[in-house]
């Protein structure tokens, strides 16, 4: 009998071990021989940089402590603003932080390149520098979440991931949770693959989260950049077989958060759309090295008009100052 109230007594703490946070430890491998460590820990070192903001499985925000505009100092030492530049500069994106450029290796931000951090959503940029420090191969750099999500679509051999509905598989870490930024309407899987299927210059604005952690019949991890700005950590809840369990989706008759209706008040209930599963390591030895990042000019701006349903389609202008920026970002 007394062995059985031992085992009462600790069975709670041993769950609570194992639904631990996974990045006080991973953040230390980004050296890992293999590539989904290296990502998770490149992600999880940032949110712990961030002073680790996270929302939690009940879709409740924790954090963060320092915002994306401050000059209150990372963990690492880095000014916030700072942050946030290098994150364009040394994922190969410079040419759309044109204005940071000089302001990320001084001393103080410059009104202009402080209004770029602020203004533009850096979600892409954060995945794109993640998946450049972990050396990821086949990855292409793109602040817009939308250009890697249909590379895995449309030429799934040269890319390292491949593309599934959020419930059909089994999320591990290196792998992309990726949701539609669109506040009036609902997308599917099914309707994001159409998209997909058009043109490269038609798109919508998403927001993607890198796994990090999985615990089959408690949580998995993901980290976002530009998630409540900052880098943010969140829990959603996996089923005993790894699978998403009840994953919070949007839909189109959902009530507005306010005081008067906190049930409605969940941060994880997003228009989740799709998953790109990262590929075995063997296939991803044999795709192309990723490109160093060098220097780029800056880019010609993109002149977009949003369709009836939704959809954005874009061309390329005449070289001028920056303007619109993209919106895949979460609020």
């Amino acid at each position: 009998m007394r062995r059985w109230w031992w085992i009462c007594l600790l069975y709670p703490l041993a769950q609570a071990a194992l639904a631990a946070d996974p990045c006080p430890l991973l953040r230390t491998q980004v050296s890992a021989s293999d590539v989904a460590t290296r990502i998770a820990a490149h992600a999880c070192k940032e949110n712990q940089d961030w002073f680790r903001p996270f929302i939690d499985a009940g879709g409740r925000v924790f954090g963060p402590a320092v915002y994306e505009a401050e000059n209150s100092r990372l963990a690492d030492g880095t000014e916030a603003w700072r942050k946030v530049a290098l994150y364009w500069l040394e994922s190969g994106l410079s040419g759309s932080a044109s204005a940071c450029v000089e302001a990320a290796t001084g001393r103080y931000a410059s009104p202009t390149c402080r209004s770029f951090v602020v203004d533009t959503p850096w979600s892409g940029a954060f995945v794109s520098w993640v998946m450049q420090r972990a050396g990821v191969p086949g990855f292409r750099a793109s602040a817009s979440h939308i250009n890697y999500v249909r590379r895995a679509y449309r030429d799934p051999s040269q890319s390292p991931y491949l593309i599934q509905a959020p419930l059909s598989g089994k999320p591990a870490p290196g792998d992309l949770l990726c949701s539609v930024r669109m506040g009036w309407r609902v997308f599917g899987y099914a309707d994001l693959a159409a998209v997909l299927s058009l043109p490269d210059n038609a798109g919508v604005a998403m927001h993607c989260d890198i796994v990090v952690g999985a615990m089959p019949g408690q949580l998995a991890y993901l980290i976002g950049g530009n998630v409540q700005q900052a880098v943010t950590l969140r829990q959603l809840k996996l089923d005993a077989n790894g699978y998403f369990s009840g994953l919070p989706m949007r839909g189109a008759n959902d009530a507005e958060c306010t005081p008067d209706a906190l049930f409605a008040c969940d941060a994880n209930r997003q228009n989740w759309a799709v998953m790109l599963k990262l590929k075995p390591a063997d296939e991803l030895a044999r795709l192309a090295p990723p490109p160093m990042p060098t220097p780029a000019q800056p880019q010609a701006p993109e002149r977009c008009v949003t369709m009836a349903d939704g959809i954005r389609v874009c061309s390329v202008s005449d070289p001028e100052p920056p303007s619109a920026a993209p919106t895949d970002t979460i609020p």
